[in-house]
């Protein structure tokens, strides 16, 4: 979780007292404030905002925590401009993001070829989010172009042609269904399902539950905040998951070619739609086409 980010969501709500009007000053839409607010709170263990009719009225936790919020976020804001100085200004700054369901590999990959796809040097910064979150940053011009996940509202950014990357299922080492010669969705009646939150991109996740459900499996689904937690999960044998990171040894989870085709992850580029289609962009292409072989 970028906890600056959050934190910065944090304060404008203090602020405005209204998600509405925070998300407005922050030049985003409502849902991604309101989750992030959620995903703050969550990593504090606390409730900081009390949702109301009329809006957000900061808890008492949350009155405490403001002032050490609008620190670190103002320290955060020095540190970019004084980065930014010390960088110089003939170095060029690409800004994209990812979905967080791309594995490790692929996103160093995209980040490879960025940095080497311009006509000048660059600088790349790498942001890793929800769908929904980077459209926003896409849109509000916070990042130059962005890797996300299908289906998803795209209003008001271009996007590229999607693509489909492999993904694997993960179960628990040892799981019956790893010696099965023909392995089968029902087979992993007795696992939960571990996948990010809902809120994380709610058509994607609703998507792949009613996959589940189509192959005679209806499985309880256990939020996992990333891969590292999900992974996790699997090995305690508690559930099974879904993965772009390929095949490897891992202890406590084996993985299964199962409905390859069918769990493939959707994904595509988008951009700001005040902007010409970005060089880069034709870039991360290149990078997802040969992942998906």
């Amino acid at each position: 979780m970028d906890l600056v980010r959050h934190l910065r969501f944090f304060v404008a709500l203090a602020e405005e007292e209204h998600f509405g009007r925070a998300a407005h000053r922050l030049g985003m839409t409502q849902p991604p404030l309101s989750q992030g607010i959620r995903r703050l709170e969550t990593r504090l263990g606390l409730t900081l905002v009390e949702r109301t009719a009329r809006g957000g009225v900061l808890t008492a936790a949350g009155r405490e925590l403001l002032p050490r919020a609008r620190l670190l976020v103002a320290d955060a804001d020095r540190f970019d401009e004084e980065a930014a100085r010390i960088a110089g200004a003939h170095v060029g700054v690409l800004r994209w993001g990812a979905t967080a369901a791309l594995s490790d590999r692929l996103v160093l990959e995209c980040v490879s070829r960025l940095a080497g796809s311009g006509p000048t040097a660059t600088r790349v910064v790498t942001s890793c989010d929800t769908t929904p979150s980077l459209v926003d940053a896409v849109r509000g011009h916070a990042l130059d172009l962005a890797v996300v996940e299908q289906p998803a509202l795209l209003d008001g950014v271009r996007y590229g042609p999607v693509v489909r990357l492999p993904r694997w299922v993960v179960v628990p080492a040892g799981h019956p269904v790893c010696d099965a010669q023909q392995p089968r969705a029902r087979m992993l009646d007795d696992l939960a399902f571990a996948s990010a939150p809902r809120t994380d991109n709610p058509p994607a996740h609703d998507a792949l539950v009613e996959l589940w459900r189509a192959r005679g499996l209806d499985p309880a689904v256990v939020a996992t905040e990333d891969e590292r937690a999900m992974l996790a999960c699997v090995a305690a044998g508690q559930a099974f998951g879904v993965t772009t990171t390929r095949p490897q040894h891992a202890p406590g989870v084996q993985w299964i070619e199962l409905l390859r085709d069918d769990v493939s992850l959707p994904v595509r580029v988008v951009w700001n739609a005040d902007r010409p289609q970005p060089v880069h962009s034709a870039a991360l292409d290149r990078v997802l086409t040969r992942a998906r072989r």
